[in-house]
């Protein structure tokens, strides 16, 4: 028996999984060699280019979404419309979209109240679930959503009202005021817990793609410099037996959260993506020339820790600077992210789309050289994307890039890479698909598809033409050779069914 990409496996048995959707991944899916080795239709081998192109939705103070608090359902899905279609049309295949921004949940959550960036006070119901409206929007265009989760932060200002079951108020002793906002300790057991629950309700009730935390573990230094006030969980740590230094401590509470999210959903749902999006510099000096902050000693982040173990299945460096800034400069900080990656993680660059216009070294053409620089580290290499911050800056199409992202860089489509530990899974069943002239239908899906690639024959090859929802009924072809197959969840492809219409 094959375990489906998606099927958790508990004691050893294979679970089906039934998502808040209504979708189903079945654990017992046939191998799909067998299926294809007893069907007449002659299959053709296709081959995608592999690179994601992703764009972060933050909802942390309103910026992307909602575009403000007491928007109507029907608003909201407007909005949520706007930003799966210019995503898809701007060429990208993945949206980064904030579901947790301050301990809180744009989604149904029985663990945490709905987000106050929804209605204006926290655990005010919306009337819709931006979660669940986002999957479909975004699966029937082909685009994968990622799940965003910022594990400590618990309010970004001390100030707001918190609900009932907020965990500033059900873990009260652990949340710490640091700034202007409050911080749950990353040193706290209970902390870790809640977040790992979180985590594991969230991965096991929505489809998502993939579960991202963004770079806030201990805080960044306030205006200051306070040191963070976690004096009392340290001094109970070393009165219990603990011996590390407290930086080791602080780096080895963050660790731990990363390791036990990475089992849960290894367990639970090993095709979705875990990753994370550290500061850019990993510590100055590495590589040589590189300076700025250490995010090593200052906020704790050990992503080449998480690499090494196999923790994640990749990283997202923020490398928000321009390739012309020698101190920081693009071009060697993402060839050495690159070399910390082995063969079960890939590094997807973060680039700074907010900045441009800012200064003479951010142009549009500056972002293309990073898009650029990308592209030449991924032959032979672990570099396989991109992620851009943010959407409100690539919807202004700032200094023309949305446009020149769509018309050169992003104008053949392409399918995210797959995952590093699914490289090796059996393929998806091939579709259920047949054409009467150019009218196509498609059958229902099989349970491990995700999305339907469909190439054309150009030149005596298939190239990617379009990338559908797997669940699509129908689309029309023009004359010509066509194929399509199946992409599963984590990305592997099956052998396409060639088409031909006159």
């Amino acid at each position: 028996m094959r375990v489906s990409p998606d099927a958790a496996v508990v004691d050893g048995a294979a679970r089906d999984a039934t998502f808040e959707d209504g979708s189903t991944v079945d654990a017992d899916v046939a191998d799909a060699d067998a299926l294809d080795a007893g069907d007449p239709t002659p299959l053709v081998e296709v081959t995608a280019p592999r690179e994601l192109r992703a764009v972060w939705v933050a909802s942390v103070s309103n910026l992307d979404f909602p575009s403000r608090s007491g928007l109507s359902a029907t608003a909201a899905r407007a909005e949520l419309a706007a930003i799966v279609d210019r995503t898809a049309t701007a060429g990208l295949n993945a949206i980064v979209f904030q579901v947790r921004p301050e301990s809180d949940a744009l989604y149904a959550s029985s663990l945490e109240p709905w987000s106050r960036v929804l209605t204006g006070t926290q655990g005010g119901d919306p009337g819709y679930d931006p979660l669940a409206e986002l999957l479909t929007l975004a699966h029937a265009r082909g685009v994968e959503v990622h799940a965003w989760m910022n594990p400590y932060r618990g309010l970004v200002s001390a100030s707001a009202a918190a609900a009932s079951n907020h965990v500033t108020r059900t873990l009260s002793a652990h949340a710490i005021r640091y700034g202007s906002g409050v911080v749950m300790d990353p040193g706290a057991a209970a902390v870790r817990a809640h977040v790992v629950e979180v985590v594991t309700d969230l991965a096991r009730r929505y489809d998502v793609d993939g579960i991202h935390f963004d770079d806030y573990f201990y805080p960044y230094p306030d205006a200051d410099g306070t040191p963070f006030p976690d004096d009392a969980t340290y001094a109970a740590y070393r009165a219990g037996g603990g011996a590390l230094s407290l930086g080791d401590w602080r780096r080895e509470n963050v660790n731990a959260l990363v390791r036990e999210v990475h089992e849960v959903l290894a367990a639970e749902r090993p095709a979705m993506r875990f990753g994370i999006s550290p500061f850019g510099i990993y510590r100055p000096g590495m590589p040589a020339g590189i300076r700025g902050l250490d995010a090593y000693a200052t906020i704790y982040c050990d992503a080449r820790r998480w690499m090494n173990e196999d923790w994640v299945d990749y990283v997202a460096p923020q490398l928000y600077w321009p390739t012309t800034q020698a101190a920081q400069a693009f071009v060697p900080l993402l060839t050495w992210w690159g070399e910390q990656a082995d063969a079960n993680e890939h590094v997807f660059a973060g680039h700074a789309l907010y900045r441009l216009g800012s200064s003479s070294a951010w142009t549009r053409d500056e972002l293309l050289a990073q898009v650029d620089a990308v592209r030449d580290l991924a032959p032979g290499g672990r570099v396989m994307g991109s992620v851009h911050f943010r959407y409100e800056n690539l919807d202004a199409d700032l200094s023309g890039v949305r446009t020149a992202l769509a018309a050169d860089r992003y104008v053949r489509p392409a399918l995210a890479p797959v995952i590093p530990r699914l490289a090796s899974a059996t393929r998806p069943p091939r579709p259920s698909i047949a054409s009467e002239g150019g009218a196509v239908v498609v059958g229902a899906p099989g349970p491990d598809a995700r999305f339907l690639a469909v190439y054309r024959q150009t030149g005596g090859e298939y190239v990617l033409d379009r990338v559908l929802g797997a669940d699509v009924d129908g689309f029309t072809l023009t004359s010509g050779a066509w194929a399509a197959s199946s992409i599963a969840r984590g990305g592997a492809e099956s052998l396409a069914v060639p088409l031909s219409v006159p």
